[in-house]
């Protein structure tokens, strides 16, 4: 089960398998790009990966293009009408009318009610045009650059474009394959500006709600490119991006530029969030590791943790309580601004991949068991 769980555990063993498809399952992926999520009762229950919320209103995604949403802070839930079955990695609304999910095979959804209907807006067809059409522009860039060099430049702008021509070939190969690379998050800042990130370094941006995109990867210094996990913004208006190997890109302009920041891990990151503060970060990821900064990642500390379970994803309680989320049925909670976190293992171990505050000090969690309702310490309330 390739799924967003299985590649925050697995890491880029677990992407890489999509390299290795045969031709009946690239038929299979378009086969389930063109199906419709099916109706069940049973979408609360099965396996969830992101949630967010519109509004009032509580809207999570996961498997089979399963997309719930709740009036009432997760008591009942209705699923949403989705035109494809793929395996859905994050959701974001910017405004309370206007939401993305992101998925396998490269799909991007918009909603403009509420989380009630989606339409398809992109597949990884798509978006790996785009990339290639970026990287050809790059390369054009980069020849006539190193044909008109001094002699003592020339040696390392050889040294990009063969770097750039690998890329080049990868994304074609990839096309040829067929939409297998995942987007896994979003984030959209209001009805029109927001972005995408992806496996093998995938990143695009709208400015029109998604009816067009662009391939921003060129933006980041990524020339290996690392996936990238997650995107999001913190208190303050800078935007993060983590990813493989400890990737950490800081925009300080809405995006319009990327600073890729010194990282203090080589390990996969999976999250960051802000503490409410202006220009502080947590950012975890594997073996439970957690690392803040108060000046927008130019410089990292380690957070003590007793826990070693991969963290996924976290939220900010409006108390100023942060909540991290991982494998193995982990809560984490910091009431001290993240400077130290209380762990808390749930007894079915069910892996954690998001949670949002709810009514009082509750907590509404989404993961392998779908959704689950918490008491500030992580203990199940149903």
């Amino acid at each position: 089960m390739a799924t967003r769980l299985m590649c925050k555990t697995l890491g880029a063993a677990c992407l890489g398998l999509s390299m290795a498809l045969s031709a009946p399952t690239v038929f299979a992926l378009a086969d389930i790009i063109e199906t419709p999520s099916r109706p069940t009762a049973l979408a609360p229950e099965h396996l969830l990966n992101d949630v967010d919320t519109a509004g009032e209103r509580i809207v999570a995604a996961g498997v089979r293009g399963h997309i719930i949403f709740s009036d009432d802070d997760g008591e009942s839930w209705v699923q949403g009408e989705v035109p494809v079955s793929v395996t859905l990695t994050g959701v974001d609304f910017g405004t309370e009318q206007h939401g993305w999910a992101v998925g396998h095979s490269g799909v991007v959804l918009h909603s403009d009610d509420a989380g009630e209907n989606w339409e398809l807006q992109l597949t990884g067809v798509r978006a790996a045009e785009l990339a290639i059409e970026s990287r050809q522009e790059q390369i054009d860039e980069m020849e006539q650059k190193l044909e008109e060099a001094p002699e003592d430049e020339k040696d390392d702008l050889d040294w990009a474009l063969g770097d750039l021509y690998f890329s080049l070939e990868n994304l074609q190969a990839d096309l040829e394959i067929g939409p297998v690379n995942p987007f896994l998050d979003v984030w959209f800042e209001n009805e029109n500006h927001g972005f995408v990130v992806g496996a093998y370094g995938m990143f695009l941006r709208t400015t029109d709600g998604g009816k067009t995109w662009k391939d921003w990867a060129p933006k980041l210094e990524n020339p290996s490119s690392f996936h990238l996990n997650s995107i999001g913004q913190i208190t303050g208006g800078g935007l993060v991006i983590v990813g493989e190997a400890g990737q950490i890109f800081v925009s300080v302009d809405g995006g319009d530029s990327w600073e890729r920041r010194e990282s203090p891990y080589e390990g996969s990151l999976f999250g960051a969030i802000g503490t409410g503060n202006v220009n502080e970060i947590l950012a975890f990821g594997l073996r439970g590791n957690i690392f803040f900064s108060s000046d927008l990642g130019r410089s990292w500390k380690v957070v003590p943790s007793e826990s070693d379970a991969t963290l996924n994803d976290g939220t900010v309680s409006e108390d100023g309580r942060i909540t991290l989320v991982g494998n193995g049925g982990a809560v984490l909670m910091s009431t001290n601004g993240g400077d130290t976190f209380r762990p808390y293992f749930r007894d079915d171990r069910e892996g954690v991949m998001d949670v949002v505050p709810v009514s009082g000090t509750n907590l509404l969690i989404v993961g392998e068991g779908g959704v689950k309702h918490t008491d500030a310490r992580g203990k199940n309330l149903q």
